[in-house]
């Protein structure tokens, strides 16, 4: 009885000891990416503008994602959260074209000035024909 007991205690201490080893190996080697992204992330800050000053009010929003910033009075704007190299910053603007800006290592500072945007109207509709209501009275 006591060998047996003796051999389930032995079983028991091996497949302990191999599990243990297998997790210790799997953290040993998993590679850690919290330190390489950390380095990748950049806070961005801006001026827009047109060619007759600051822009206040344009919209600059981060591409694919529901984040964005407006620009104050002066055309400033800043990011509310960091941006990691590769995202694109999407800028729009009524009557103005829209701007795309990948992000960069070393887009800490954007100064982006918008071009109008053509924007055609059409015409009113033939006035010479009285207006009918199709109401009944």
């Amino acid at each position: 009885m006591k060998t047996l007991l003796a051999q389930t205690q032995n079983i028991n201490v091996k497949a302990l000891s191999f599990i243990s080893f297998i997790m210790i190996g799997l953290l040993a080697f998993n590679p850690i990416y919290a330190q390489n992204s950390a380095s990748a992330q950049v806070t961005v800050k801006g001026i827009v503008s047109d060619e007759s000053g600051p822009l206040p009010g344009v919209n600059i929003v981060l591409k694919g994602t529901k984040t964005g910033a407006i620009t104050d009075s002066k055309g400033e704007f800043t990011f509310p959260k960091t941006l990691a190299v590769g995202d694109v910053l999407v800028f729009s603007y009524l009557g103005y074209e829209n701007h795309e800006i990948k992000i960069k290592s070393d887009s800490t500072f954007i100064r982006l000035t918008l071009t109008e945007d053509l924007i055609e109207m059409m015409g009113a509709p033939a006035s010479d024909k009285p207006y009918k209501s199709k109401r009944r009275h």
